[in-house]
């Protein structure tokens, strides 16, 4: 129980303190792959997971999506998230909350390296940190991997992503929001096993958005 409140503490305390204190607009930035961006969703720009988040949290808060289709969390990666366009403009926007969805691209097999994965993820995690705004960082399990397609695959994210994150959230006391649990058995919602189409986004929206308001509300 002390180690869940540690964990919660600060994303708790940013929101309370700023709805209440000043009229600024929260900024949150969502990082991450095609998953994020909502790559096979017509309209990403209104119905992405994070604009649906955008949208769930209303006026007083502002979502970024700075998600970028293909990239993985590695430096040395087949496309790294470091070189995006996307990971600069996160620093642009000098975000309050940044969440942080990376992993699935990781899992390929010409990616992945379990130690460099949380070398760098570390490294991304500290950078982030010195944004001037000092953002509080939330980490997401990926949503499930139903099948192997372009590389990508489920047991990888069991036995490596996940394990590491979980690791990670803890030594850095950051939150981690479960993606991957509530939508196992919701396949209906990612067509080609990998990307949630609209209503897949926003149910990772209303996890999302669910996890942030229960630890405000507390």
């Amino acid at each position: 129980m002390k180690n869940s409140l540690r964990i919660f503490v600060p994303i708790f305390l940013l929101l309370s303190l700023t709805l209440s204190c000043t009229e600024k607009k929260i900024k949150i930035a969502c990082i991450g792959d095609s998953i994020t961006e909502g790559a096979g969703i017509e309209k990403q720009n209104l119905y992405s997971y994070p604009s649906i988040l955008d949208s769930i949290l209303g006026d007083k808060v502002d979502v970024l999506n700075c998600g970028r289709s293909g990239s993985a969390s590695q430096k040395l990666s087949d496309f790294s998230y470091w070189n995006t366009k996307e990971f600069s403009n996160l620093f642009t926007y000098q975000p309050n909350v940044v969440i942080i969805s990376h992993g699935t691209n990781d899992t390929k097999s010409q990616n992945w390296n379990a130690k460099q994965f949380e070398l760098d993820y570390q490294a991304l995690i500290d950078t982030i940190k010195t944004i001037p705004t000092n953002p509080n960082v939330i980490l997401c399990i990926p949503v499930p991997i139903f099948d192997t397609v372009w590389g990508i695959n489920d047991s990888t994210l069991q036995a490596g992503v996940i394990p590491i994150l979980k690791k990670l959230a803890y030594t850095n006391n950051l939150q981690l929001i479960d993606l991957n649990t509530p939508l196992k058995d919701k396949n209906e919602f990612f067509p080609d096993n990998i990307h949630p189409n609209e209503n897949g986004a926003r149910e990772m929206a209303r996890i999302v958005a669910r996890e942030i308001h229960y630890r405000h509300n507390k």
